[in-house]
């Protein structure tokens, strides 16, 4: 077996084994199942600020001015759906945990976050007429948010584990007689590995605050969030996720998949923090979020293969290929890029996998260092990833062409990168065919 042959073998195992981990599972699940109340939420900043507001947004004009009266209704839409993702996490995750771990019921995910809010600090302190008060008993933001979304994660986790394994105990049930209804039975049933659970959680955070001093948020957002935001939020850090992701692709694996339980997070964490800061009218922190991924370095899908479509349509007359190519060109427009990965094909294809592998590392760059300079503004809307390129640039950014004539630029640069492997896949392509035509 050659280097190459136990490399894909090598490395497929490790993508089975790290997919079947139903923490892994369970995390993917529940930001599938999250990211249509994401894009709520974004598509209430955009019409906030880009419709509403009386200042920037088209009330700003006298025969629309009626519409800033409007606006809090897009913000009450913003608070109950951005600024509570991280309990709407843990609460999934609880559940999509128990499903795995055999629970049929809800109860697993409302069990997270009863533990969650167990060891979350529910004291705030204030500044009210120059004087510091204690106002007890309210949940801040940044518990409900995405600045606390490890720990509600790792909660979660922990919880339903512990649960799980308690509620398997016959010892600890509660039998009731025949007599009463099942789901009155499976409460009762599940009652004492919930008291244990909660008590467990509870005074694991009491104990660590007691002895560290510091909450539970504190020491996972400080030891764990921060320093992976650092990183994935840095140029190398997205690039070397991206390479990862397309190296992946290129042995069959869905590299999205691959890499998503690390990048939704890190990066959906961001554009909330970057939607946020708009909606207030504050500088915009974060150049790298999920959009920032989607706009410039998938465009057209995974590898940037809308470049490759457009290479084959230039540089080569090989009728398969052009027709791989304009079957692919539609679905392309909305990002979805199966057609051609599978069609052309790039998976285990040494000529085209470089540039696809290379390009969304390049393009990357190309839409970073544009941002960073102010020429492309930065990601404000977390847009679908189906939106097609041109759209999905000017609505992320909320208007700017900057962001969109930087990713013209990605488009003409990969197109560019493919051209020489087109023609080398091609002029293989007809060498292949040669023995065979000879010997007819």
């Amino acid at each position: 077996m050659s280097f190459r042959d136990r490399l894909i073998d090598s490395l497929g195992a490790f993508a089975n084994k790290f997919n079947s981990y139903r923490y892994i599972m369970a995390i993917k699940a529940s930001f599938i199942t999250l990211m249509p109340v994401i894009i709520v939420g974004a598509f209430s900043v955009l019409i906030s600020n880009m419709v509403m507001d009386p200042k920037n947004g088209l009330a700003s004009f006298a025969m629309f001015s009626f519409l800033a009266d409007l606006k809090p209704i897009m913000s009450s839409i913003n608070y109950a759906t951005l600024s509570f993702l991280n309990i709407g996490a843990v609460f999934l995750i609880g559940i999509e945990l128990g499903k795995i771990n055999g629970s049929r019921s809800l109860f697993p995910g409302l069990l997270a976050v009863i533990c969650f809010i167990a060891v979350t600090p529910t004291n705030v302190e204030l500044m009210v007429n120059d004087q510091m008060q204690m106002v007890k008993d309210v949940l801040a933001k940044q518990f409900s948010d995405t600045r606390s979304l490890f720990l509600g994660m790792f909660i979660a986790i922990l919880s339903v584990e512990i649960y799980s394994k308690l509620e398997t105990l016959d010892r600890l049930k509660i039998k009731m007689p025949e007599s009463v209804p099942p789901n009155v039975s499976a409460s009762f049933s599940a009652l004492i590995p919930a008291i244990i659970t909660v008590v467990a959680i509870a005074t694991l955070g009491f104990v660590f605050h007691r002895v560290s001093g510091i909450y539970l948020y504190d020491a996972v957002y400080q030891v764990v969030q921060r320093p992976l935001e650092t990183v994935v939020q840095s140029l190398p850090g997205i690039l070397i996720l991206m390479f990862v992701a397309q190296l992946f692709w290129v042995i069959g694996i869905h590299g999205n998949q691959m890499v998503k339980p690390i990048r939704e997070p890190l990066l959906l964490g961001a554009i909330m923090v970057n939607m946020t800061a708009f909606e207030q009218g504050k500088e915009i922190p974060n150049i790298i979020t999920m959009p920032f991924w989607d706009v410039y370095m998938s465009i057209g899908g995974s590898g940037i293969t809308l470049g490759l479509l457009f290479a084959v349509m230039i540089a080569t007359r090989r009728k398969e290929m052009r027709e791989i190519s304009k079957l692919s060109l539609g679905p392309s427009f909305f990002n979805i890029n199966e057609p051609v990965i599978f069609g052309m094909p790039i998976m285990l294809n040494p000529i085209l996998a470089i540039p696809f592998i290379i390009t969304p590392l390049i393009t990357g760059t190309i839409g970073y260092f544009a941002t960073s300079i102010g020429f492309a503004g930065k990601a404000v809307v977390m847009v679908p990833w189906t939106t097609p390129p041109i759209i999905n640039a000017w609505l992320s950014t909320a208007g700017s062409m900057g962001a969109v004539v930087t990713q013209l630029i990605c488009i003409v640069v990969a197109t560019i990168i493919y051209l020489p492997f087109v023609k080398v896949a091609a002029r293989r392509a007809e060498q292949a065919e040669q023995p065979v035509i000879q010997n007819a």
